[in-house]
């Protein structure tokens, strides 16, 4: 399934729809309403697990969502009242348990908000069990995992979980983490992933018929789009650009992010490059994103600079803070400025999304 929070954007959506991506893990009523506004024959696992009682009854009373995630008997038993019919208990659910798993080996942690300690989440596994018709067991390794190790010691604790319970798994969903690249970020191909994967999810003590899930997001949508910077003013090894901390360079200011840089200018360049920061638009100094991006060192005022691999997180990070919104959105055919995805696998050609500013 295509985890929707790492970008909304509608037209990527439908085009995943059109590539065979038929399940979106959906994280709020608003997303589960757009996507369910966009396909109606989709289907849509609320994967978050701590919701409101109203959003669970609207997504399954309203928009047939019968997939939802969990960490605690508190929201079991929101679940299981938010979906009842005429005090009637829903004999339709899917119900995964979240456990809690390491992040060490990712680039940013999903290890401390949600999820239940695998030799602790027996009691919550039964009681699950006893209003699911489907029992699941999920998890979320974090964002950019760097290594398959990360994916066996998580498949290790749903073991661990299973075997403590006593209890009968119909569905493994291990969640995302699947790693795209970016500069200082090469992670080894996605089959060394999925082989690790197939091997531990093989050898767990499951149902016979028990599938395999998985939610990426960055996977599935970094390489969709770039974002079209202009440069307004250099200083030194500083320029000053029209997008940035509060935009759609959310993750390159706070949390250190490098995306792939390009220089945009009729002619091009001969120049050596060189390593430069960027400040953003706004009047705030957290506005700044250090890099550093590799551009050819003569760029200059007036200069286009195309940042890649923002397909992820890019336009659901953005705000209109200081009065600094989006400019106009272009579809363009084009290759994605760095790929994870093997040169020699058949896809069709990549809709690259340039929002110029």
């Amino acid at each position: 399934m295509y985890a929707v929070k790492a970008n909304p954007s509608p037209d990527l959506i439908v085009a995943l729809w059109d590539a065979g991506i038929t399940t979106f893990d959906v994280a709020s009523i608003a997303e589960v309403r757009l996507v369910r506004g966009l396909l109606p024959e989709a289907s849509l696992c609320f994967m978050h697990p701590v919701k409101g009682e109203e959003a669970i009854a609207e997504a399954y009373h309203s928009h047939g969502v019968r997939t939802f995630s969990l960490d605690s008997e508190a929201e079991l038993a929101k679940i299981v009242a938010a979906t009842a019919r005429d005090g009637v208990n829903a004999t339709d659910l899917t119900l995964c348990v979240r456990l809690r798993v390491s992040s060490a080996h990712s680039k940013l942690s999903l290890a401390s908000k949600f999820g239940v300690a695998a030799e602790d989440a027996g009691p919550l596994l039964v009681a699950t069990r006893q209003v699911a018709d489907a029992l699941g067991i999920c998890f979320h390794v974090g964002s950019q995992a760097m290594s398959p190790q990360a994916y066996a010691e998580a498949l290790a604790q749903v073991r661990t979980a299973i075997v403590g319970a006593g209890v009968t798994v119909d569905v493994v969903d291990v969640g995302g983490g699947f790693p795209s690249v970016y500069p200082g970020m090469e992670p080894i191909a996605l089959d060394a992933y999925f082989e690790v994967i197939s091997r531990a999810f093989e050898a767990l003590p499951v149902s016979y018929s028990a599938e395999l899930w998985c939610e990426p997001g960055r996977a599935l949508s970094a390489e969709y789009a770039s974002v079209l910077v202009r440069v307004e003013a250099r200083r030194d090894d500083v320029l000053y650009i029209n997008d940035g901390a509060y935009g759609a360079l959310f993750d390159a200011a706070h949390i250190h992010w490098r995306f792939p840089a390009k220089l945009v200018r009729e002619g091009g360049s001969r120049a050596r490059t060189m390593g430069f920061s960027f400040y953003g638009p706004t009047c705030d100094d957290m506005d700044f994103m250090r890099g550093p991006f590799e551009l050819p060192a003569d760029v200059r005022a007036g200069d286009y600079i195309e940042l890649g691999m923002l397909g992820a997180y890019g336009s659901a990070m953005r705000t209109g803070f200081n009065g600094f919104t989006a400019g106009a959105t272009i579809i363009a055919r084009d290759e994605p400025m760095e790929t994870v995805y093997g040169a020699d696998e058949e896809t069709p050609d990549n809709i690259v999304q340039l929002r110029q500013k």
